[in-house]
């Protein structure tokens, strides 16, 4: 037998290095395994460890607990979503930015579709990770609430603004990622999560900028009557949400007139 059939091929453990997965994803792997076989309650960790090949210290310096290995990347994406909106400058749309960093969240779940759908199923099932899924969401939740009570510090009901609106891009967010999700991971998350958020967008946000470059802005002021024509002139402060805007519109055309966008 010659020598070179013998000696390891140069590079060999290197590629067999990279074919192996990190640890953290290889204990992310069978706990799935044996949380989908085993059921969830009947999976310990030292189950998931004896898969995985590792030990419990292992386990632990990447997972504080069992929960935690079920929504492995939701502390990155909350540093991600943080330093997101910490970069933005005094010229960005306020609520346009929150809507962009809960897009930063649908992009960690659209990464891995069969991984997010399994933990959809999995959570909806355990009353624990459902509880635990809450506090991850009211996390993400306080981030977007405490940019944008920077940005309203010193506007009259600033921080209620801040905490509704912040609320609001949580919940349309949710809702169309639960949507995509029930229906297995079909389709286009990003539209169906950017249809949800436009509504966001169109209550709290400004409107366009008009040919004199002036945007609709918080209270708003409708002078003036309903003539034969139905023209109604518009006096809004920086800040008024479109929707508070329209409504007066309404209100101020009467009942047999109407708002045309």
């Amino acid at each position: 037998m010659s020598s070179s059939s013998t000696a390891p091929r140069r590079g060999g453990k290197a590629e067999a290095a990279a074919a192996k997965p990190p640890m953290r994803d290889a204990l992310v792997a069978a706990a799935f395994r044996l949380f989908l076989e085993r059921g969830y309650e009947q999976t310990t960790v030292d189950d998931i460890v004896a898969l995985a090949g590792v030990g419990r210290r292992s386990f632990f310096r990447y997972f504080p607990s069992k929960e935690d290995v079920v929504f492995p990347d939701h502390e990155r994406c909350l540093a991600d979503m943080t330093a997101f909106l910490a970069a933005g400058s005094d010229d960005d749309e306020p609520v346009r930015r929150v809507c962009d960093a809960a897009r930063l969240v649908l992009g960690m779940y659209a990464e891995n579709p069969a991984f997010s759908v399994q933990r959809y199923r999995l959570t909806k099932r355990v009353p624990g990770l459902r509880a635990y899924e809450l506090s991850v969401v009211w996390r993400y939740e306080r981030a977007l609430a405490e940019y944008l009570r920077g940005r309203f510090a010193g506007r009259r009901d600033g921080t209620l603004q801040a905490d509704v609106i912040a609320a609001a891009v949580v919940a349309a967010h949710n809702n169309a990622l639960r949507s995509w999700l029930r229906s297995d991971g079909e389709g286009d998350a990003g539209a169906t999560v950017d249809h949800a958020l436009g509504f966001v967008q169109a209550a709290f946000g400004h409107a366009p900028a008009g040919p004199d470059g002036r945007r609709s802005g918080a209270g708003s002021e409708v002078r003036g009557k309903a003539a034969a024509e139905d023209v109604v002139v518009v006096v809004a402060r920086r800040g008024t949400p479109l929707w508070q805007v329209v409504r007066e519109v309404e209100t101020a055309l009467g009942p047999g007139g109407s708002a045309r966008n």
